[in-house]
């Protein structure tokens, strides 16, 4: 087709359109390993409220009550969106204490291996969340 239709417009030097949507972020292992050492952590806290307080008054107090104070407690001091300023040390000071507050819940209802085994991996977890966040 000689008589073709041409376009005033040089097409050889617009881009490419960018592809639609969001651009995804690689699979980190670590960042799952993180997120399931934390809802273990909340998980862990309220089976403690079940299984350490008589029902049903202080039993379901204990059971949502815990890990729902924890999960405040790390949103405003330790989460990448806290409202409240901390430094490092003070986002380890509270983690730590939400470790070892969710590993000592399974060594009082006597599954103390239990307990140690999720304070390393939480510990494991924690020190490279700390590495990565002071690279």
């Amino acid at each position: 087709m000689t008589n073709a239709p041409q376009s005033p417009v040089d097409w050889e030097a617009v881009p490419a359109p960018a592809p639609a949507g969001k651009q995804r972020r690689p699979f980190d292992a670590w960042r799952v390993l993180r997120i399931l050492v934390c809802t273990f952590g909340l998980l862990s806290l309220a089976f403690w409220g079940y299984w350490s307080w008589q029902l049903p008054l202080p039993g379901y107090l204990f059971m949502v009550g815990a890990p729902l104070f924890a999960a405040v407690v790390w949103y405003f001091f330790r989460s990448p969106a806290s409202p409240i300023e901390t430094d490092i040390v003070g986002k380890t000071i509270v983690e730590v204490a939400l470790v070892i507050a969710a590993g000592a819940t399974w060594i009082s209802i006597g599954l103390p291996i239990v307990g140690i085994v999720f304070i390393v991996i939480a510990a494991l977890s924690g020190v490279i969340a700390f590495r990565r966040e002071t690279a």
